[in-house]
């Protein structure tokens, strides 16, 4: 990313597309203003890395279907989205999606600086944690099915005895798979087992 940092504009309001691509711009961001997320779409792939600052309510398709398309095409830089409405509802679905954070207009300048730090933190942080995760799945694959099968159920917070039965074996048997698999896996407890379990993407809700 070098020394330049982007920020991707994308806002169908003129005024706000004035006023926030000013203050970006004299406090040292490169300002890319996009009127539409269709205009903004057809050139993300091409587009510099950096952070989206998205508007919700916009004609055609809204911020949170252009946030949607970016996570199903791979367009990975992270997003702040804006709204001139305070919307719990659109706010719980901007952060699931991903969003960096949820800021209503009128926007104050302070939020609106915060919110796009965390948002460049983030991006620095993207090859540090690409690292840590291929890490921490070359370990799990290092384990035997079953112990993946114990790994998982400890990182869904299933106790020893429900895994057992889960697995169809004995208390017994899961323990000492767990005692195994903490070997190989060259931690103590049970803390340093689950920080791995969760880097690989182990313990994620089931699918309903």
């Amino acid at each position: 990313m070098g020394d330049r940092r982007v920020v991707h504009l994308v806002d169908d309001d003129e005024a706000i597309r004035k006023s926030v691509g000013f203050t970006l711009h004299t406090s040292g961001f490169v300002v890319q203003i996009y009127s539409s997320g269709t205009e903004f779409l057809r050139s993300a792939h091409e587009a510099e890395l950096g952070c989206v600052l998205l508007d919700v309510h916009m004609p055609v398709m809204d911020g949170l279907q252009v946030q949607a398309t970016m996570a199903q095409t791979g367009i990975d830089m992270p997003v702040v989205v804006l709204t001139a409405n305070g919307d719990v509802a659109l706010a719980v679905q901007a952060m699931k999606g991903g969003a960096v954070d949820f800021l209503a207009k009128p926007i104050e300048k302070a939020l609106l600086l915060d919110a796009i730090e965390r948002a460049f933190a983030r991006i620095e942080r993207a090859d540090t944690r690409a690292a840590e995760q291929a890490k921490a799945q070359a370990q799990v694959a290092g384990l035997t099915p079953r112990e993946q099968d114990v790994l998982e159920g400890m990182a869904q917070g299933y106790p020893n005895k429900t895994i057992a039965y889960d697995l169809g074996i004995s208390s017994r048997t899961a323990e000492v798979h767990r005692a195994s698999l903490m070997l190989k896996l060259g931690v103590q407890t049970q803390a340093d087992a689950l920080r791995i379990a969760f880097a690989a993407g182990m313990g994620k809700a089931p699918e309903r």
